[in-house]
């Protein structure tokens, strides 16, 4: 959905689609689709199917941000600690990446 391949609006592939494409049991795929429709990205429409709701991008940027932190930044920030690097070391190393 932040790559695009589904906007707001825009029907997602049925339980029975994804448990077939992902090789996945059925009950598996309708829980996943479920915690979406529980987290808002995903709308149920009766006898029609499951859509991407239009906070879906901003929830789903807000929450991957809050992980990328807890899984990337502070890990980097706890092994800069114990090797001695300080912030402005490690910004300078991101710039060196990034060109």
């Amino acid at each position: 959905m932040l790559a695009g391949h589904y906007p707001p609006g825009t029907q997602v592939p049925s339980t029975t689609e994804l448990s077939a494409h992902y090789r996945i049991n059925p009950a598996t795929a309708n829980k996943a689709l479920n915690v979406l429709v529980d987290d808002g990205v995903l709308e149920k429409r009766r006898g029609i199917g499951m859509f991407v709701t239009a906070q879906a991008p901003h929830a789903l940027r807000t929450r991957r941000r809050q992980a990328f932190h807890a899984d990337f930044v502070a890990p980097l920030l706890a092994e800069a600690d114990r090797l001695g690097i300080g912030v402005e070391a490690i910004i300078e190393l991101l710039r060196e990446e990034r060109s």
